[in-house]
């Protein structure tokens, strides 16, 4: 269970693509699931993208906005939510993303909780990848980046793409450093457009080498521009079989983050068992399985640090450690950096804490006959390819000088119309143009 930033930057390296390929490739276990949200807020891509425009973009994250101001974020998410899974089974779903990139100011107020909507549904069975594009880690929206467990830069192999991502990566990690939960969440996803080999780009960058995309445009235009995912030639393509072993190595990097900052031992002085979190401070996630009871998710105080009591035996659950750049203040609760709030929310330890007792009631997600999320907006089948009427009017027209293209029809423009408007002849301005 993880949460996964992908980060793009100049040049378009591909980061939708590239959350895209993940969301696809990603390994579920039965009962899991996995949720892509379109976080750019330079807009999204997918509806008009991937999706060819067969959903309407009635749906997505500007309506979170006005959900938070009521205080319905919790509730509201469920109803944007569309299934992108080939068998129809609601395991892979996305929450698209702005359609206009003027309506991201409104979102100022919402990436905050947000964040910590996502962590809670990362509790309940959700891997989520966050895709924040090209500016998404940066502004209003970068708590997204720091509370997420593992940040995955796409960078192309060439010398511009390198050029333009070295300042953005210096930059990114200081600002995880300082303010999220470290500068070892970084990874790089490098396609292999350029002469540079990957192992070269790790080194000279100093961060891991979380796979290596092949520049296949005839694939990756599937992903962009829309396509047959359920393909067996797409499925077993060169990208698809390096973005499922590009998660694997993302899955892999979030165990060991989570292993390394879990708190092995009590300090010295301090009381073995975890303190309880507050009844009182619990934020409400509607379940997804549709109506009935809410679940729970406990939520700290911004100045208290979260920890969670387990009473089966075995390992001490994985409780909020100290996060800075230097690893001040390990072992003892709080953060290094006093100008920032502790993130809301706690992880257990990836892979490991699954069989003890969750501190939350975890939402009954039915099967079969019931829709698996109420709101679940299907995906339409796909439309004819031209509509009738265009059919009728290339047939009657002819064959083109270019069949792969429509014939151009010139306005039908009487004298009368623009003898009063311009004074001089429209089919001399057509010769000299």
């Amino acid at each position: 269970m993880a949460v996964i930033a992908v980060v793009g930057g100049p040049g378009a390296p591909g980061a939708t693509t590239t959350a895209l390929a993940l969301l696809l490739a990603w390994p579920l276990r039965p009962g899991r699931r996995i949720l892509l949200v379109e976080a750019d807020p330079d807009g999204g891509a997918v509806l008009a993208g991937a999706l060819e425009g067969r959903v309407e973009a009635v749906y997505g994250l500007r309506n979170l906005a006005v959900a938070d101001r009521r205080g319905l974020l919790a509730q509201t998410i469920w109803e944007q939510l569309i299934d992108l899974s080939p068998e129809g089974n609601a395991e892979r779903l996305l929450l698209p993303g702005l359609t206009d990139p003027a309506q991201a100011p409104g979102l100022a107020y919402t990436w905050e909780p947000l964040a910590e909507l996502l962590h809670g549904i990362e509790q309940q069975g959700y891997d989520v990848i966050v895709d924040l594009g090209r500016s998404g880690a940066t502004g209003t929206s970068a708590v997204l980046a720091r509370r997420a467990d593992v940040v995955a830069v796409t960078v192309r192999s060439t010398l511009r793409g390198l050029s333009a991502a070295r300042p953005r990566l210096a930059a990114l990690g200081e600002d995880l450093a300082a303010a999220g939960t470290g500068a070892d969440a970084l990874g790089l996803l490098l396609v292999a457009e350029g002469p540079y080999s990957g192992a070269e780009v790790s080194r000279e960058f100093g961060l891991p080498l979380l796979g290596v995309l092949p520049y296949a445009t005839r694939t990756a235009r599937v992903l962009s521009d829309g396509g047959d995912t359920t393909d067996r030639r797409f499925i077993r393509s060169e990208l698809m079989r390096t973005a499922r072993s590009a998660a694997d190595e993302v899955q892999l990097l979030v165990r060991r983050r989570r292993q390394r900052l879990a708190p092995n031992a009590a300090p010295a002085g301090a009381p073995a068992a975890a303190s309880a979190v507050a009844p009182a401070a619990t934020a409400q996630l509607s379940a997804p399985g549709g109506p009935g009871p809410a679940a729970a998710v406990p939520v700290a105080p911004p100045s208290v640090p979260v920890s969670q009591a387990s009473s089966a035996p075995g390992p001490a659950p994985y409780g909020q450690p100290a996060y800075g750049p230097t690893g001040q203040g390990q072992g003892q609760p709080g953060y290094a950096q006093p100008g920032y709030a502790p993130p809301a929310h706690a992880h257990p330890a990836y892979g490991q804490g699954e069989a003890e007792p969750p501190s939350y009631a975890p939402p009954v997600i039915t099967t079969g006959p019931v829709a698996p999320l109420a709101g679940l907006a299907p995906q339409p089948a796909a439309p004819a390819p031209f509509p009738a009427h265009v059919q009728a009017h290339v047939q009657a027209a002819g064959p083109a000088e270019d069949e792969g293209q429509y014939r151009l029809q010139q306005p039908m423009v009487t004298n009368d119309q623009i003898e009063d408007r311009y004074p001089y002849n429209p089919g001399e301005v057509l010769r000299a143009r």
